[in-house]
């Protein structure tokens, strides 16, 4: 038995949508032997070369990303403190 790795109509990868088949079994339309690699994005086929590719544009790379994290309350009292620590260090006077 060997892995197969399904693509679209656009030779877009669609993980999870791999199968196995027996080796001398012919290999199903939109399947590949060729396994993509990790750490694509969005991996595309070139069936000429042989090798899949990153296709991802840095916007839709970004958009994956999760936000920086809100600074808890806490945080933002010692931020607070430490201002007014280095306002009053620094002149004595807050204006």
């Amino acid at each position: 038995m060997k892995w197969v790795y399904k693509y679209d109509e656009n030779f877009i990868y669609l993980p999870g949508e791999e199968i196995q088949v027996r080796e001398d079994a012919e290999i199903p339309e939109f399947f590949t032997e060729i396994k993509p690699p990790d750490g694509l994005y969005l991996a595309k086929l070139d069936l000429e070369k042989g090798i899949w590719f990153e296709s991802a544009t840095k916007e839709y790379i970004d958009s994956l990303k999760p936000p920086p994290p809100q600074p808890s309350e806490l945080d933002k009292l010692k931020k607070q403190v430490s201002d007014l620590m280095f306002k009053l260090l620094t002149g004595g006077v807050i204006k």
